[in-house]
């Protein structure tokens, strides 16, 4: 019975019944003419979503770090050099993925808890008077931490030096949970998945590429094959896929965006705060703390939350599972053992945050913790009474 608990982790999130439903379908022809019917409009409705006119999306059968890899195989070539700022587990492992694909990478090192570091970005590319930076790649959500970066002050940093750099951006934990502007913040690739904000089981990559990106393209020297831009675009041109599809991802993506649009993307975002903001509320009548430095830095998808001195986040979380039947986030990297995470993204209503928020408080209390019982759950209840925001529609 525990496996109808719902997860608090950062994604995979949980999926809809309505959701499940559509993806369960017999197997099709991906090469009959009426595929096109399913699969263009998928491609055509996910820029809402990304917030873009003129950039194409693309989506591969991977998760978010093949996504990573086909930006940067796509557009770059061996020596190519790459500015990016480390601040937690996911900024490491994209530098660690461009690194091993030959690049020049330069890296700033920032707390994590921090954000992306615009005014040292800034410096950077000022200083890079031969334009030898290519990309400056940034992860707008770190899962890790639960910090949310200003995309736009990173376009603001490189377009006060009039930089050429391509920006490419990591949205894969915040893309359908909290606003994303592609046009607007002048992003170059941005890279998602299916498994968190869009309420699907892991395998697709989905990516939105900027005409600047795609003219990179020409000259890139990197090899690629199964990520290949142009494979994948031809394709798509007349409705197909260079090799088998996802097929069932790809309904349920039809069927995921149908259910964005339902709700109203304005009325997603704003549920993903009052959730989030549900949880932080407890986090302070717990006592305990955020590892995001600042308000400003909160992410709306998951909260990174420290444990007291001289506890274990890791003896914390396997308790909510071995007790209760519930899954939260580990901590990762330097968050190991010091913090857990909720995640609080995806198919989740205000009584279902009650009901992970009650359960981590009974294993702090099994613990020992120094809570009292029960506040972290009243905090969040007088929140979500309070109606900070419109009543919302259903997300199942």
């Amino acid at each position: 019975m525990s496996n109808q608990n719902p997860v608090f982790i950062p994604g995979p999130t949980n999926i809809p019944d309505r959701l499940r439903l559509a993806m369960q379908v017999q197997t099709q022809d991906h090469r009959a003419p009426d595929f096109v019917e399913t699969f263009a409009p998928v491609l055509e409705d996910t820029k809402r979503v990304f917030g873009t006119t003129s950039g194409q999306v693309i989506t591969f059968p991977a998760s978010g770090t093949g996504g990573w890899e086909a930006a940067v195989t796509n557009t770059l070539s061996p020596g190519d050099r790459v500015l990016v700022a480390r601040y937690g587990m996911f900024s490491h492992r994209w530098i660690d993925l461009c690194q091993r694909h030959g690049l020049d990478v330069q890296i700033i090192d920032c707390p994590w808890g921090s954000g992306a570091p615009a005014d040292k970005f800034a410096e950077a590319l000022a200083a890079d008077k031969a334009h030898e930076i290519k990309a400056v790649l940034v992860t707008h959500n770190e899962t890790a931490t639960g910090v949310r970066s200003d995309i736009a002050a990173v376009r603001q940093a490189m377009d006060a030096s009039a930089h050429p750099a391509m920006l490419f951006v990591d949205c894969v934990s915040s893309l359908a949970s909290m606003p994303f502007e592609f046009d607007d913040w002048g992003v170059d690739i941005a890279v998602s998945g299916s498994q968190k904000g869009f309420m699907l089981a892991t395998g697709m990559a989905i990516l939105c590429v900027s005409p600047k990106a795609l003219t990179a393209m020409e000259s890139a020297q990197l090899p690629r094959t199964f990520f290949d831009f142009r494979d994948m675009m031809n394709a798509n041109a007349s409705g197909g896929f260079p090799y088998t599809p996802p097929l069932q991802l790809i309904y349920g993506m039809g069927e995921s965006l149908k259910m964005l649009f339902e709700e109203g993307l304005d009325n997603v975002y704003a549920r993903h705060f009052r959730l989030a903001e549900g949880v932080r509320k407890a986090t302070a009548a717990w006592g305990l703390e955020l590892v995001a430095q600042s308000p400003d830095l909160y992410s709306d998808t998951v909260s990174a939350i420290y444990v007291p001195e001289g506890f274990d986040s890791n003896a914390l979380t396997d308790h909510a599972f071995n007790a209760y039947g519930v899954s939260f986030g580990i901590g990762l990297g330097e968050m190991n053992g010091k913090a857990f995470r909720i995640g609080h993204l995806g198919s989740l209503t205000d009584v279902m945050v009650l009901s992970g928020l009650a359960t981590i408080e009974m294993a702090m209390a099994d613990l020992d913790y120094p809570i009292e019982l029960g506040s972290g759950v009243a905090a969040a209840q007088e929140y979500f009474r309070a109606g900070h925001a419109a009543p919302m529609q259903s997300a199942a």
